[in-house]
């Protein structure tokens, strides 16, 4: 009976493949690129834990001092990495704090403006700097924030007024580039924001309006409760992103002036990993920064779902 049973699940699943064969074909190029790109390279985290050489494979690096530990304990004594800590905690909490909220008031509001072609036109110029690379941004920052030759602080001048160090100035520099990232990705991040919405069944809306509520009140009590599921999720995972961040923005922003406030893990790394050729050191610093990452990770999915939240899983 249970050789029977066997036979019938292997004819079942001979059947399934060759109906749906084409997608796991489609998937496989997909699962080529994670298994060589992603999961390969993960060999060489072993770096953190070795006395990293040149002329010797990862496997024959002999194991480095204090039970392969010395270089999370070097990290966490050089100044300069508890600096570019500080910065990246620092400037990933800003970006949360005011840049998450960006993408969904602008979605709140489109979605309440009436005249389409409008709508549409807003739309594409909120989208545009996300195409933009960071250094043409800073070129614009340049043009505009300039202490003498940007349009910005001219207009100031010409009031009777000083010029500003927008770039200069430690607190000028993290106004100016926190505000250079939600301009940058507000109008991006509000795609999703607004497909939720559109998910909402109209429904809701008709008999909000026969009641007497307003366009603040079916906001408030009708959309913003459709797409929470959406916005816990896309919170939980910047938070796990809240020691990440790209390299780009912060490399392309930073000047000496303010290298006290700017400098994050990112560009820590790339200025003594790879033009200072200390591999071992700061591979233990990304395999630090990939841990603490997913700890936030895990520990916003768990407290959503304490909270009756679905989470990500």
């Amino acid at each position: 009976m249970a050789k029977n049973s066997g036979n019938k699940s292997k004819a079942k699943f001979s059947v399934y493949i060759k109906r749906y064969w084409q997608l796991y074909a489609m998937l496989f190029l997909p699962l080529l690129y994670l298994v060589v790109f992603k999961y390969a390279p993960m060999i060489y985290v072993q770096i953190a834990f070795k006395k990293y050489s040149l002329v010797q494979s990862v496997w024959e690096l002999p194991l480095a001092k204090n039970h392969g530990f010395e270089y999370f304990i070097q990290a966490f004594k050089n100044n300069d990495f508890k600096y570019a800590l500080r910065n990246t905690l620092t400037l990933n909490l800003l970006d949360l704090v005011f840049g998450f909220p960006a993408p969904i008031i602008f979605a709140l509001v489109l979605n309440e403006l009436c005249f389409t072609r409008y709508k549409k036109v807003v739309q594409t110029i909120a989208y545009m700097p996300h195409f933009l690379s960071w250094v043409i941004i800073y070129s614009l920052a340049l043009q505009l924030l300039a202490p003498n030759a940007g349009l910005v602080n001219m207009i100031i001048k010409d009031l009777g007024g000083e010029a500003i160090p927008f770039l200069n100035d430690e607190a000028h520099w993290i106004g100016s580039y926190i505000g250079f990232g939600i301009w940058q990705n507000f109008g991006w991040g509000s795609i999703i924001y607004l497909a939720a919405i559109a998910g909402i069944n109209p429904e809701l809306y008709e008999a909000a309006a026969v009641d007497g509520a307003g366009r603040f009140r079916k906001m408030w009590h009708i959309t913003l409760p459709g797409i929470k599921p959406t916005i816990v999720v896309l919170l939980i995972m910047s938070l796990g992103n809240i020691l990440g961040g790209g390299f780009d923005r912060p490399f392309a922003f930073q000047n000496n002036l303010v290298m006290r406030v700017a400098d994050v893990i990112a560009t820590f790394v790339y200025r003594v990993g790879i033009k200072g050729l200390q591999f071992s050191l700061t591979t233990a610093v990304g395999l630090f920064q990939s841990l603490v990452g997913v700890f936030f990770l895990l520990m916003a999915n768990f407290i959503s779902r304490k909270l009756g939240e679905r989470g990500i899983w």
